[in-house]
């Protein structure tokens, strides 16, 4: 079943009103649809209107073709729950996104979206086949309930709507100078992660995935404990939220007095602070297997990795390093545009739940089974907790339990089934 597709509080008949700087009339979005000649278009500088006018005939287009009545315009309840009646194809679903976040925009902004040009879509289509990858992410969020209504709701309350496929590829094109060595070494697997959320509630969502999962393949979960966090749930309980949280992101070090981490909330009002970004999102681009399309690649144990990539030749992250160590691995790559490990980033908890989440639905299979004697868990050094002891989280699957683990350990332990998994992020 999908959800509405975009997420603007102007749609809601009590609070339909947008205010400009410059003491504009506020305009409804809302009645834009129900009358070509309204206030909302004459907001709009008249060298824009013809692109309003284009806009609204594509979302009244849609709504003719699935037979939604355009009155249900007016509340954005009204129309999700005469969308979710409908069956739409995920791509046509993927396009009406595009068409409101373009048209709120709009009306926002009082100039239209800076959009990508057909040769970025092309572009993106022919080396990451995005297309398909983004549409099947989209689906994926709809389907567990991370996406509502086209968007997430932060930590600080505040509604982000997921990435358009055209903000994604427009980001491929401007840094394909950079992201051809990586694509070159593998990095081709989207994956949108919903960082603004707290962690309490994507790890409710994590646990339902399992068992809804399970129901629908029998897979083998253990149906008293599918989602095992170590160390007690007040470990994680809470630990992103506030000004002085548990756990921070990007750090620079896993000393408690040097780590340089930034909380959540920091990030997520730095990122206010720029129009170009994605806001409560992380866009990754991860390396695919070896030797099959779809999933994400393994971790393997020392002495198993490949080396991949023509122009700069990439070998696999092995186990059997500290945190530390691999920490400071990326970090000398971060300044090197010749290191093969140059542009990546270590994973955080968000990452791993979603990563996934994505690889056993394109799969079939856990991932970071590393009761396998081939697999390995996987440390997420993308984050630290700020205590005296400054752990990074880490997580696996659990063969031998049928769960999934996350958890947390010493900086320093070195471990002959453990590493690391890395992405791009765009």
């Amino acid at each position: 079943m999908m959800s509405l597709p975009w997420s603007m509080p102007s749609f809601s008949p009590s609070s339909e009103s947008l205010h400009h700087e410059n003491n504009q009339p506020s305009v409804s979005l809302s009645e834009a649809f129900l009358d070509s000649s309204s206030r909302t278009r004459d907001s709009i500088p008249e060298q824009y209107r013809t692109h309003f006018d284009e806009l609204r005939g594509e979302i009244l287009a849609f709504c003719h073709e699935f037979s939604i009545p355009v009155e249900t315009l007016r509340s954005k309840e009204a129309f999700g729950v005469e969308l979710n009646s409908k069956r739409i194809p995920p791509e046509r679903m993927a396009q009406v996104v595009s068409l409101f976040a373009r048209l709120e925009y709009l009306v926002t902004n009082r100039e239209p979206l800076k959009e990508a040009p057909p040769e970025y879509l092309e572009e993106a289509e022919r080396l990451y086949h995005l297309r398909e990858q983004y549409t099947a992410q989209v689906a994926l969020l709809e389907q567990v309930g991370i996406l509502k209504n086209g968007a997430i709701t932060g930590i600080d309350g505040h509604e982000y709507p997921v990435p358009t496929l055209e903000q994604i590829a427009q980001r491929l094109f401007e840094r394909e100078k950079d992201l051809s060595v990586k694509r070159d070494q593998g990095f081709t697997k989207l994956l949108l992660v919903p960082f603004g959320m707290s962690l309490d509630a994507l790890f409710i969502v994590f646990e339902a995935f399992l068992y809804n999962y399970n129901h629908n393949t029998s897979f083998d979960l253990n149906l008293g404990e599918p989602f095992y966090i170590g160390g007690g749930d007040t470990v994680y309980q809470e630990a992103d939220i506030g000004d002085f949280p548990k756990l921070v992101y990007n750090p620079q070090s896993f000393d408690r007095h040097t780590h340089l981490g930034r909380t959540k909330t920091h990030i997520l009002k730095e990122q206010a602070l720029h129009p170009d970004s994605v806001a409560g999102w992380k866009i990754h681009l991860f390396q695919v297997p070896h030797d099959r399309i779809l999933g994400l690649r393994k971790i393997l144990r020392e002495g198993k990795g490949y080396k991949e990539g023509e122009e700069n030749p990439r070998p696999d992250f092995e186990t059997g390093k500290s945190s530390h160590e691999y920490l400071s691995i990326l970090l000398e790559a971060r300044n090197d545009p010749d290191n093969p490990y140059h542009g990546e980033s270590g994973l955080t908890p968000e990452d791993w739940l979603c990563a996934f989440m994505t690889h056993l639905t394109e799969t079939g299979e856990p991932l970071d089974d590393y009761d396998n004697d081939e697999e390995s868990d996987c440390r997420l050094i993308g984050a630290v907790f700020s205590s005296s002891s400054a752990h990074v989280p880490v997580a696996c699957w659990r063969r031998l339990r049928r769960q999934a683990y996350l958890g947390r350990n010493g900086p320093n332990f070195e471990i002959d089934n453990s590493g690391i998994r890395t992405s791009v992020l765009i």
